[in-house]
């Protein structure tokens, strides 16, 4: 969840760590740090802050240290110990000449500090992450003093401490690690926590994500679980857990530094709104011929003898799974379950043949996904992945993956990677219906043909309704609850939304199926209690707008997500937020635009961090 650079070569270090913190902070922090060694200076220098990268970088502008051409960053997010600047990353030893960074967590730690603190190590923060500089401290004491010989096939007696040192710790984590009396290399360590290399000239970089790296370079090597890299300006050296070389090829990014840019607009949340039409639309080319096959790309066969699905997921791809269920079933007749990724790991359900499991994460790194896939696959199931991350690590671990191709998306609260979830999930339920004849020749034409529409369906609503949109939060930004409404299909839409609204504006909000207000929720509405109804022509059309007349009756003000032309939806709903009538089944790709432009505009209202809100995250990859 954290975010790690490190850099080694002829630039200035600090400019580099703090360019490639700046582009990790969508990952969400509370602390910052760096520390270097200076040119010709056998010594570490480490500055931290509280706060965000700004309060770092007066520190560092203040600073008089020389320029340093290794070193390595850091933005914390807090786990063990109050974000205070005493627990803020790096952590060095008690000589103060080495440092560490991590992201993850020592689960072993206690046991460690106990027995490092009886050898006379001294701590100085609640953390984690400081027995580890600590245990390397140690082990190079022994390997220099009590005559210990390195294997001759570790490349220095720095990294055979840090790997003996890794082979001591549980958990998931990923490390770097500088020490002054080795000035030229940096040693990084990954362990079910992402870790990528950059390849430069004459310079290399490590990053817990490439966004970081691509103003640099976009050669980059993503470290396994398990793998130890040496790096110097000039080489990378990757090893296993047991110090033997292994040779990896390195890949090439697609991206460009441009695509992580605001472009123009005030965050980067309302430019990813704005993108889903154009990801959409590329989502329907990559995966649809000219002449309307749907190609997914799977290994021959794959979905051919599936008689179920368990879908794993988390928060926003947890919703976009729910819609996934409900199209696998009523397009594909393929029973279809989604568990929470973090649930299913301590009660997985019984196994049965023939089961597809799906896990769904827009980073490719969540923990509790990618752990309850790899238990999934342990059992014989087949395993699929859809992210938008394919190097990531559950294009390792699934059996095949679907790349829902929304590029890089800086916003904590996931937008246009939530509808290229939305998509992949239509295709690959088409694609079960065809294979398993459960749809005719006609129906699955018209099903394609329905999905080219909609792009230009969601352009019209954010050129239509983004203004008026804007003026209707202002009514909002000081309310204390919400409660958002939905059924059938749409229901999910109403999770998201609700979570939307939470994550961004700290607005308590709840989500629930429209019919169930009656059978408790109803008691906590009145009219400081506004409430967001999804009525979207169809089967459930008429249920819903007569749940929305129980929440009227109960003086909460009423805001449809509706069809604007319908008398009957004006007549209930105090606000109409309007879509464009399509066939029920696509309705959510259109349904959640204006709930994520009401999300937006109360918080920016609000005048809060609309990319970067407090205590999340965008990569969850700590248990």
């Amino acid at each position: 969840m954290c975010g790690i650079v490190g850099y080694i070569g002829h630039r200035s270090a600090n400019e580099v760590l703090i360019s490639g913190l700046r582009k990790l902070e969508y990952r969400g922090y509370d602390s910052a740090g760096v520390a270097t060694i200076p040119l010709g200076d056998r010594s570490l220098h480490r500055v931290r802050a509280k706060g965000k990268l700004i309060q770092l970088e007066e520190k560092l502008n203040a600073d008089t240290a020389p320029q340093a051409p290794i070193g390595i960053g850091h933005t914390r997010w807090a786990t063990h110990g109050k974000p205070e600047e005493h627990n803020a990353h790096p952590h060095t030893n008690t000589m103060g000449n080495l440092a560490v960074v991590q992201n993850g967590i020592v689960e072993n730690y206690h046991l460690l500090r106990t027995d490092l603190k009886a050898l006379g190590h001294v701590f100085v923060s609640e953390t984690d992450t400081e027995v580890i500089p600590h245990m390397i401290a140690e082990f190079l004491s022994q390997l220099k003093n009590l005559g210990d010989v390195i294997p001759e096939k570790s490349p220095s007696i720095l990294f055979e401490a840090v790997r003996l040192t890794v082979a001591k710790l549980q958990g998931a984590y990923a490390i770097a690690v500088i020490h002054a009396d080795y000035p030229d290399e940096l040693i990084v360590v990954r362990q079910q926590a992402p870790l990528v290399i950059g390849i430069g000239k004459d310079e290399n970089f490590c990053a817990s994500d490439t966004p970081a790296l691509v103003a640099y370079t976009r050669t980059v090597i993503p470290l396994e679980n398990g793998e130890i890299a040496r790096l110097t300006k000039d080489s990378v050296q990757v090893f296993n857990a047991k110090g033997d070389r292994l040779r990896r090829a390195p890949q090439t990014l697609n991206w460009n530094p441009t695509m992580v840019e605001k472009q123009g607009f005030k965050h980067y949340m309302l430019k990813e709104i704005y993108e889903q039409p154009g990801v959409f639309r590329e989502g329907l080319a990559s995966y649809i011929s000219d002449n309307n096959q749907i190609q997914l790309r799977l290994p021959a066969g794959f979905i051919n003898s599936i008689e179920r699905v368990e879908i794993l997921a988390c928060g926003t791809s947890w919703h976009a799974s729910l819609v996934g269920k409900y199209l696998l079933e009523q397009i594909a007749g393929v029973p279809t379950s989604v568990q929470y990724a973090s649930e299913y790991r301590y009660s997985p359900p019984p196994s049965l043949k023939n089961t597809l499991v799906i896990g769904v994460t827009q980073s490719g790194e969540t923990a509790d996904t990618l752990a309850a896939l790899e238990l999934a696959k342990s059992r014989g199931d087949r395993c699929l992945g859809i992210t938008n991350r394919t190097e990531s690590s559950i294009g390792r671990t699934a059996d095949a993956v679907i790349d829902t191709q929304a590029g890089i998306e800086i916003g904590v609260a996931a937008t246009k990677t939530f509808v290229a979830q939305l998509l992949m999930f239509y295709l690959l339920a088409i694609e079960f219906g065809v294979t398993n004849g459960n749809l005719s020749e006609a129906r699955t034409q018209e099903l394609i043909e329905g999905l080219r529409q909609l792009p230009a369906y969601m352009e019209r609503i954010l050129e239509s309704q983004e203004r008026y949109i804007e003026e209707l939060s202002r009514q909002f930004t000081h309310t204390k609850d919400f409660i958002f409404l939905g059924r059938g299909i749409n229901f999910p839409i109403a999770l998201e939304g609700a979570l939307k609204l939470k994550e961004i504006s700290y607005i308590h909000a709840e989500g629930y199926p429209a019919g169930e207000m009656k059978h408790g929720p109803i008691a906590l509405l009145d009219e400081d209690v506004p409430v967001v109804a999804i009525a979207t022509p169809g089967s459930v059309y008429e249920k819903v707008l007569s749940n929305s007349q129980e929440a009227k009756a109960r003086d909460a003000k009423l805001i449809g997500v509706a069809p604007l032309d319908d008398p009957a939806a004006h007549e209930v709903f105090d606000y109409i937020l309007p879509i464009p009538v399509v066939d029920e089944i696509f309705s959510p790709i259109l349904t959640v635009i204006p709930l994520q432009l009401l999300s937006y505009h109360v918080a920016a209202h609000r005048g809060l961090d609309v990319d970067q809100p407090r205590n999340l995250a965008k990569s969850v990859t700590v248990e």
